[in-house]
């Protein structure tokens, strides 16, 4: 991968045993040749986690997860793939050397990072020196936010001049016009020369948790569109996991235990310079999932998610109902998230508020935030007129809506008993039409840069009890090979050739057969490792096969490549027959009337010797 060698990785992996690494989290307990433990991942009273210290792969049976040593602590810590691989070289005590990531070797990224320092350093000076009506105006519009005396030092604001004032300085300093353009802030010109990207603005750099520059915010003097404008995605810079003032924030939100996040940068540092300093604001996109994997990082009790009253501040709001799902509830166990939040009042902007109102009125309000699901229920009762009956039972189905993502879960039926006595109903009615209500279909969790919305619905498929068990199959056979890699290379023709039900089961044959053709000798985890970079499920289909008892990996496998085989000769008759019910000659009715009664005899036959193998 990049910024990371294979080499290196596979130092931190050999020196990394699965079963120590999760047995310092959980108490685990072997039988037979295998190791258990109640899964860290969900709340559970007898144990489901297997861990197999010969494949060096774990697979939990309750919730489904599974995977290696790096995805064990990716899961549990909320990490990255290299983030994963730095811990466990720091626990191993390895060295190991980075080119940096995505594709962009180190001394590329601190090159781009320097141009952020340099412009940041060019903007600040033109706002504290610079002369003219639009620089005046510049500090006139911070001035009248509050923004004086210290403030523009504290979060090293500037005043981008345009006109090719920053590319003449920065070439000047020896920059190219390429580290400009990489680092988004110059545009190259239209058959002309390149160009500064923010014009007439105020600038707000954009850290990174470590402090380093690495973007830029610019809102416009006077009237002008956009009103905000950032840097556009970069090497260094992708929005959706960059939250603005995190640098200065990460600390109030250690001691604290609370992250509040708002909307602007402009009332991030209001609320910081009143005194609330654990604040942060998302860079012009919705809160993501990665968002809230950095934020739970720093603040281990809750996340407020702070409103404006206005309308643009309601729409975010409504928005961010669809992040409800079961990791909100207690089910969730470690990895529960606390979410809550609270709208301000009277079209107030957080900025606004504390001017207004003072900051311990605004902590009373952070104070009491309600978990996102009451939020989220009482902003839906509230459109509706609850002393009508008509309104009661739209306000029901809308509140529904609402739960349904976690309608398994005892939080919800709880909140369902709370709305029966809200809506003058009967308990038992409104626990039915909980239980009847079809969830929503929402973004991918597996998608962490994706904004918390909701996704168009997908097609729900109906399998029968035959297609159940055909799938049952299909991952039995591909968890068995990929954690026996020599049963692997003896069913390879079957590998290829069976006619897989679902398209990750294909992906996941196609990647083993490409780990082994290219090393016959790889492990269970090399085969497993590489076939998470093809699909996010791999780990989950690859872990969970437990193997036949009685019955060796060599005797289950040829049992179940017949048994797949099978089911595409049967698959096959089936097809012939739907060929002949839709019509053809004489002749071509008695050509397929004798292949399907050819493949029927081969059936029946290799049927009675698939009963009579070992462990049918």
């Amino acid at each position: 991968m990049a910024g990371i060698s294979d080499e290196d990785i596979q130092k931190v992996r050999d020196a990394s045993d699965v079963v120590a690494v999760i047995g310092e989290r959980v108490p685990v307990k072997q039988k037979g040749r295998d190791f258990w433990c109640c899964c860290p991942l969900h709340q559970e009273k007898t144990p489901s986690f297997k861990i197999d210290p010969s494949t060096q792969l774990w697979h939990c049976f309750g919730c489904g997860e599974g995977g290696d040593v790096f995805s064990f602590v990716m899961k549990t810590e909320d990490l990255t793939f290299p983030e994963a691989v730095r811990r466990l070289a720091e626990r191993a005590h390895i060295d190991i050397v980075e080119e940096g990531g995505r594709g962009i070797p180190a001394s590329r990224k601190a090159r781009l990072k320097e141009v952020c320092a340099r412009t940041a350093e060019f903007y600040h000076t033109q706002l504290m020196r610079g002369r003219g009506p639009e620089a005046d105006a510049a500090r006139s519009y911070l001035a009248g936010r509050g923004f004086g005396g210290d403030v523009p030092n504290t979060w090293n604001l500037g005043f981008a001049p345009g006109r090719g004032a920053l590319v003449r300085h920065l070439s000047q300093l020896g920059f190219s016009t390429a580290d400009m353009i990489d680092a988004n802030v110059a545009l190259a010109g239209r058959g002309g020369p390149v160009r500064d990207r923010f014009y007439n603005r105020v600038m707000f750099p954009i850290f990174d948790v470590s402090g380093d520059c690495i973007a830029f915010g610019g809102r416009v003097i006077g009237t002008g569109e956009p009103k905000y404008l950032n840097s556009q995605e970069t090497p260094l810079f992708h929005k959706s996991q960059v939250l603005y003032g995190l640098d200065h924030a990460k600390a109030a939100m250690a001691s604290s235990g609370v992250a509040i996040v708002v909307e602007g940068y402009t009332d991030v540092i209001a609320l910081h310079e009143a005194g609330i300093k654990n604040v942060v604001a998302t860079l012009g996109t919705a809160l993501t999932l990665r968002h809230i994997r950095v934020l739970s990082r720093h603040a281990s009790k809750r996340i407020v998610y702070l409103f404006d009253g206005d309308a643009a501040g309601q729409r975010a709001a409504d928005r961010a109902l669809a992040f409800i799902d079961k990791s909100m509830t207690p089910e969730a166990g470690r990895s529960q998230v606390d979410l809550v939040a609270v709208t301000l009042p009277d079209n107030l902007d957080p900025a606004e508020f504390v001017a207004a109102r003072g900051a311990d009125a605004l902590r009373a309000l952070v104070d009491d935030a309600k978990p996102l699901l009451e939020y989220g229920i009482e902003r839906r009762l509230a459109n509706h007129d609850l002393q009508a009956a008509e309104g009661r039972a739209r306000a029901l189905e809308d509140c529904l809506g609402v739960l349904a993502p976690i309608k398994e879960s005892i939080l919800a039926k709880d909140y369902a008993v709370r709305l029966a006595g809200r809506l003058r109903l009967r308990e038992n009615d409104v626990l039915e039409a909980l239980a009847a209500k079809e969830p929503p279909r929402f973004q991918s969790r597996d998608d962490e840069d994706a904004p918390l919305a909701a996704a168009p619905p997908r097609p729900v498929r109906t399998l029968s009890r035959a297609e159940r068990n055909r799938l049952r199959f299909e991952r039995e056979f591909l968890g068995l090979v990929a954690q026996n890699p020599s049963v692997g290379l003896a069913h390879a023709d079957a590998l290829a050739q069976i006619q897989w039900h679902e398209d990750v089961h294909r992906l996941l044959a196609d990647s083993i057969l490409a780990t082994l053709a290219e090393n016959p000798a790889a492990a269970g985890v090399d085969i497993v490792t590489r076939a998470a970079l093809v699909t996010p499920h791999a780990a989950r289909v690859l872990t969970g096969s437990l193997g036949r008892e009685g019955a060796s990996a060599e005797e289950t496998g040829a049992y179940l490549a017949e048994e797949l085989a099978l089911g595409d000769a049967e698959d096959a008759i089936g097809a012939l027959r739907a060929q002949l019910a839709a019509g053809v000659t004489s002749e071509e009715a008695e050509l397929l009337h004798t292949a399907i009664a050819t493949l029927q005899m081969d059936v029946a036959a290799r049927r009675v010797a698939h009963r009579a193998m070992p462990h049918s």
